[in-house]
């Protein structure tokens, strides 16, 4: 499959790896706009993010080759190509979670409290690296007619990067990608009022696992456990979390 980037000199660089690294410079825009509000230890915060980004990219990359471990077991040298796709956000959230709650318990931090300073921005830069997958042709829906797409008011561009292999396919990375940025606006909202610690956080995990849940269902290129969709029970048990951490009352 054709994987879009522009050549400098003998270097490709991907336009799914671009994204990406979008996604990440932008959450950390707004990621430390809130962190100097809260008068927290700037130098503190950016080793912070340069671990998690670092261990989150790793984790994304392992769980994806956990799962489609039937291939890689015979293509050993294609899983350091992060650049050809292949990072499951579930992997990334996971190993994203274990680097954060290891780092606040080192340096005296309150775990929820850093968590819901940091979700606003993944789920922006979520929404920003979506547009990887839609570079990189993958993160796709069923067949579905050209009409279908120009019915639904899909851009044109979108449209014609939609036909993989022949067939026009639903464009599930664009559901995702305007579904993640909503709630980006809903959580800059939602935390201008006081709010207890941890309860961003649960709305990040219940309305992204729901979202995720729903557009999953639609996808024809997703991890599986039989015919189980891996996404889908993540975004289950993520969304039950949520759940508990937005409703469970505070200890006095």
């Amino acid at each position: 499959m054709h994987r879009s980037h522009i050549t400098l000199g003998h270097i490709n660089i991907y336009f799914y790896s671009l994204c990406i690294l979008m996604g990440a410079i932008l959450a950390l825009i707004v990621i430390m706009k809130e962190v100097k509000k809260n008068k927290i230890d700037k130098d503190k915060f950016y080793d912070l993010a340069f671990y998690t980004l670092i261990f989150g990219i790793l984790g994304a990359r392992i769980y994806y080759v956990i799962f489609n471990m039937d291939y890689y077991i015979n293509h050993i040298e294609e899983i350091f190509e992060i650049w050809n796709g292949g990072l499951a956000i579930h992997g990334g959230i996971i190993a994203g979670l274990i680097t954060i709650y290891i780092f606040t318990k080192k340096n005296n931090m309150k775990f929820l409290k850093i968590l819901d300073i940091i979700v606003p921005g993944l789920i922006l830069a979520q929404g920003v690296g979506r547009w990887g997958n839609f570079f990189n042709g993958e993160a796709f829906g069923p067949v579905v007619s050209y009409s279908f797409l120009k019915k639904t008011l899909v851009p044109s561009f979108i449209i014609k990067g939609m036909k993989i292999y022949g067939y026009y396919h639903m464009p599930t990375f664009l559901y995702e990608s305007v579904w993640d940025i909503l709630g980006f606006i809903i959580m800059i909202i939602l935390r201008k009022k006081k709010h207890k610690e941890g309860f961003l956080t649960g709305f990040y995990l219940s309305y992204y696992s729901l979202g995720r849940f729903f557009i999953e269902l639609l996808r024809t290129d997703s991890l599986r456990l039989g015919i189980i969709k891996v996404a889908c029970l993540m975004s289950l048990i993520m969304f039950a979390i949520g759940i508990i951490l937005m409703t469970k009352k505070r200890k006095d």
